[in-house]
C-alpha cells in the first residue's frame, strides 16, 4: 500500500505490507514454506550478502510471508521497520542485543510479566548483563536507576498480570534525557489501544502470540524500530555506530538510517541468533491481525462489564482493571489507551491462595492456561505458575500476590462468563 498515513487503522490491519500475489494473484498472502530462494546470478547474490540490495537469500534472516507480517506490524505501530522472531521472550533478546554489552545494565519496571522478570533477573546474566527493576510510578526512582552503564529502559504498556497502564512519555522523557532507547512491550495493548512511539517510545516489542494472533494457535514476536533514536550521537551503542567487521566495515547507522536497527536485527541478530519466526506462524498471525480491532472492542466491552461486576461482589478483595473509576489508572487510560484499558486484570480472592486454586478448578467457561489475548477467556492463579519463580516480594511488586488470579477476557457473552465466574466463586469461598 502506499500512502498509509492517508488510510484508518481498520483498513491498514487488513491491507498494509500485502499485495496479490504476482505469480498467481492470489488475495491472501501465500505461505511460502521455502528455505531457500535463488539467486539471478553470482552478481545479485553477492549484493544480497554484503547487504547491498533487499531480497531473500535463506529463510532464517528472511521469507516472504514473514516480510508482509513485518510491514504491518511496523505500519500499525507507525515504525520504520520491524523484525519478526520465534517468541516474545525471542523478540526481547532480540531487542536487547545490538544494545548491551558486558557490564551493561536494563532500568526495568517492577511490573512485568512473571517470565520477563525471570530472564533479566537470572538469564541475561549469562550474557554479562544486569537489570535494575524500578517503580516506574516512581519517576525520580527511574532516573536515579539509570547510569553510564545502562543502555535501555524497558516498561509494559498494559502490565502483565495487574493491567496497570504505564505513564509512557514521562518515562520516554527520562529516557530521552539519558540519552538511551525505551523499550515498550505493547503485547497486552497491541497498536489498536496503544502506539507507544507516538509517546516516545524507541523500540515496540510484542508477543504476537497473544492478541495479534488471537486464537491460541502460534507463537511468535516482534521487534518494531521507531526510525528516530540517533545511535551514532553517545558512542554507548557501537554495534549500531561503529565498523560491522562481518561487513567490510560497514556501519549500520550510517548505511541505514532510520532502518539501521532492523536491518541490525536481520543480518546480525537472526543471522546469529536464530530465533526465526515460521512462515506457517506468520501467516496465521496475519489472519488473526486482519480482525483485530474488531476483537479489541468486545474484549474491552467485556472486561469492563465483567470488573464491575467483581469489584461489587463480596468474595472478592479488589479489582485491578484500569477501566474502573477506582482505579489509580483510570485517569491515564484516557491518554496512553484512549479506546480503552484492554482486558488483562487481576483480582483478588477472599480465602487467600487456597481459594484461588479452588475457583481456578471450579470453572467450566474460562480455560486455565499459561496464555492470554485468546478469543478464549483465560485464568491462571500467577502465584503458583507464570510468577511462581519470583521471591514473595517480586511477586507483591509485580501484582501477583498469592491472594490473586489474572484473567484475559475473551469475547464470549459476558453474561455467560460472569455466570460462570459466581458458581466458582460461591465453591472457592464456601
Amino acid at each position: 500500500m502506499s500512502d498509509t498515513d492517508s488510510y484508518g487503522f481498520d483498513t491498514l490491519q487488513i491491507h498494509a505490507g500485502a499485495r496479490p500475489d504476482p505469480a498467481t494473484g492470489a488475495r491472501q498472502t501465500p505461505i511460502y514454506q521455502s528455505t531457500a530462494y535463488v539467486f539471478r546470478d553470482a552478481e545479485h547474490a553477492a549484493a544480497l550478502f554484503n547487504l547491498q540490495e533487499v531480497g531473500y537469500i535463506y529463510s532464517r534472516l528472511t521469507n516472504p510471508t514473514v516480510a508482509v507480517l513485518q510491514e504491518r506490524i511496523a505500519t500499525l505501530e507507525g515504525g520504520a521497520g520491524a523484525v519478526c522472531c520465534s517468541s516474545g521472550h525471542a523478540a526481547q533478546i532480540m531487542a536487547l542485543f545490538p544494545l548491551m554489552q558486558p557490564g551493561c545494565n536494563v532500568v526495568a519496571s517492577t511490573r512485568l510479566y512473571g517470565g520477563t522478570v525471570t530472564q533479566f533477573s537470572q538469564t541475561i546474566k549469562r550474557f554479562g548483563w544486569s537489570a535494575k527493576f524500578v517503580d516506574f510510578d516512581d519517576l525520580d526512582a527511574v532516573k536515579a536507576a539509570i547510569d553510564d552503564d545502562t543502555r535501555a529502559v524497558f516498561g509494559e504498556a498494559i502490565a502483565n498480570p495487574g493491567g496497570y497502564i504505564m505513564d509512557v512519555r514521562a518515562i520516554a522523557d527520562i529516557s530521552d534525557a539519558a540519552g538511551i532507547p525505551l523499550i515498550i512491550d505493547n503485547t497486552s495493548a497491541t497498536p489498536y489501544l496503544c502506539r507507544p512511539i507516538e509517546h516516545g517510545a524507541t523500540l515496540v516489542v510484542h508477543s504476537t502470540t497473544k492478541y495479534l494472533t488471537g486464537n491460541g494457535t502460534v507463537t511468535g514476536g516482534c521487534v518494531v524500530d521507531s526510525g528516530t533514536f540517533d545511535w551514532a550521537a553517545s558512542g554507548k551503542f557501537p554495534s549500531m555506530s561503529e565498523p560491522e567487521p562481518a561487513y567490510h566495515g560497514l556501519k549500520f547507522a550510517e548505511t541505514f538510517g532510520p532502518l539501521a536497527f532492523t536491518f541490525h536485527g536481520i543480518a546480525i541478530g537472526l543471522r546469529d541468533l536464530g530465533m526465526t519466526m515460521n512462515p506457517q506462524a506468520a501467516h496465521y498471525t496475519l489472519m488473526g491481525i486482519e480482525t483485530l480491532s474488531l476483537r479489541m472492542d468486545r474484549h474491552i466491552e467485556n472486561a469492563e462489564k465483567i470488573a464491575n461486576w467483581l469489584e461489587k461482589d463480596d468474595r472478592v478483595d479488589f479489582v485491578t482493571y484500569a477501566g474502573l473509576k477506582s482505579s489509580p489508572y483510570f485517569d491515564r487510560v484516557k491518554d496512553v489507551c484512549p479506546r480503552g484499558a484492554g482486558a488483562l486484570f487481576t483480582f483478588a480472592v477472599k480465602g487467600g491462595y487456597d481459594a484461588c486454586v479452588k475457583l481456578v478448578d471450579s470453572l467450566e467457561i474460562f480455560s486455565h492456561v499459561a496464555n492470554l489475548g485468546d478469543t478464549r477467556s483465560l485464568i491462571i492463579h500467577s502465584a503458583s505458575t507464570t510468577h511462581r519463580q519470583l521471591t514473595a516480594e517480586q511477586q507483591e511488586a509485580a501484582g501477583a500476590a498469592p491472594n490473586v488470579v489474572r484473567v484475559s477476557i475473551g469475547i464470549e457473552d459476558a453474561d455467560d462468563l460472569i455466570a460462570d465466574l459466581d458458581q466458582a466463586l460461591s465453591k472457592a469461598t464456601s
